[in-house]
């Protein structure tokens, strides 16, 4: 990022060149979004075997993953239309502002669109709502098979789903590479000036991070009656990792150790903080429609309330594809702004400062699945204050 950014100053016809690099990137996310949200949702829907067997735990867990993700992102697009972050970056937009208001649909278009008559066709199309309609009647079909089908299905789609993680990991060496050219290239063409709008952006999500823990996580936490300082004393630790590694998944296991030390008992740890790992990534959500209208704005592309509702709504589905992993948000932001015809280079603009956006989010990532955690277990009765002296015992 360091050395992109004093080529694209000082060299900008030199940065300029360096586009395809950053453009290489970016295709390889983009091959990366169709098989990783699919396989994902495959398992995480169906994993844990026939839905009806679920019981009231995964129902009110995934009641609880919906009503705060979707405050999440209520708070991020409130975030981004107050502060403006986007406006003067001047993207090229991929259609027309005029345009936007010709290709409206009604409602009926809308729901007969997002159900695909050809999963292959909405991969090669890059239709992330069909993909993710599909994808979820799939898991469910899968879950209610008897388990001896179910089991090599469900194997094979965890496998792929292992392998895409890989994969991410592969395209995220060239990272280094990607970011460079595209901050390059964003300062060469864009001018330093850019960076302001950059600086605005990281603020602007930190600002909405902070709000949300704030004004959804706190409240929460008190209403729950879940003791406030152990609760934190038990997440810092997680979180400082996730912070770091930017990986939800390195912090897992000492999340997964510090909650049950905490007192909430395996089998609730078990089942909800890997579920959260995929439907309850809070941070993740709320940085989606953050950075979606960010580049709308980039754009020039003013979209309706209605529209960014609607935006609102796809994001509400695609986020519950998010890997723990660096950077799994990039893959969906790239397939959000691909569906409502925005420009795939807001994600090279981003690129620049993704790492430092990512630190935040994920930490905000883990905590929420702690708190979730917590949550469930005291709806299923677990009494958390007399769970201090053997919490205290234990540590």
């Amino acid at each position: 990022m360091g050395i992109g950014l004093v080529a694209g100053w000082y060299y900008p016809d030199v940065a300029i060149s360096l586009r395809p690099l950053s453009t290489i990137f970016l295709r390889l996310i983009r091959s990366l979004i169709a098989p990783l949200i699919f396989s994902t949702l495959v398992v995480g829907i169906a994993g844990h075997g026939n839905l009806k067997q679920v019981g009231r735990m995964g129902i009110k867990a995934l009641i609880y993953f919906e009503i705060v993700t979707t405050l999440a992102l209520g708070i991020g697009l409130l975030a981004v239309n107050i502060i403006r972050p986007g406006d003067g970056v001047n993207l090229q937009a991929a259609v027309q502002p005029g345009e936007i208001s010709a290709k409206q649909q009604t409602v009926a278009e809308i729901v007969s669109h997002i159900v695909p008559q050809s999963i292959f066709e909405s991969m090669a199309n890059g239709e992330v709502l069909q993909i993710v309609v599909f994808a979820t009647i799939f898991g469910i079909a899968l879950a209610l098979v008897p388990a001896e089908k179910r089991t090599p299905v469900l194997s094979f789609f965890d496998g792929i789903a292992s392998v895409m993680f890989k994969m991410t990991g592969i395209v995220m060496r060239y990272a280094p590479i990607g970011v460079g050219a595209a901050i390059a290239f964003t300062v060469g063409h864009r001018g330093i000036g850019v960076l302001v709008n950059l600086g605005l952006l990281v603020l602007t999500l930190y600002i909405a991070l902070i709000a949300f823990a704030l004004v959804v996580l706190l409240p929460i936490t008190l209403l729950a009656r879940i003791p406030l300082r152990r609760f934190i004393n038990a997440v810092k630790e997680p979180a400082i990792i996730a912070f770091s590694t930017t990986s939800s998944e390195a912090a897992l296991p000492l999340a997964f150790e510090n909650m049950e030390a905490f007192g909430i008992p395996r089998r609730i740890v078990a089942f909800v903080l890997p579920t959260g790992y995929s439907f309850n990534l809070d941070g993740s959500t709320l940085y989606l429609s953050l950075a979606a209208i960010f580049v709308a704005q980039a754009a020039g592309v003013s979209m309706s309330i209605e529209s960014q509702i609607l935006m609102l709504l796809t994001l509400m589905l695609t986020s519950k594809g998010v890997a723990g992993v660096p950077r799994g948000a990039l893959v969906i932001l790239a397939g959000s702004l691909a569906a409502h015809g925005l420009p795939l280079e807001g994600v090279a603009v981003i690129l620049g400062v993704d790492e430092i956006l990512d630190m935040g989010r994920t930490a905000i990532n883990l905590v929420g699945n702690c708190l979730a955690t917590a949550v469930v277990g005291r709806l299923e009765g677990v009494d958390l204050n007399a769970q201090t002296a053997v919490a205290s015992a234990e540590h």
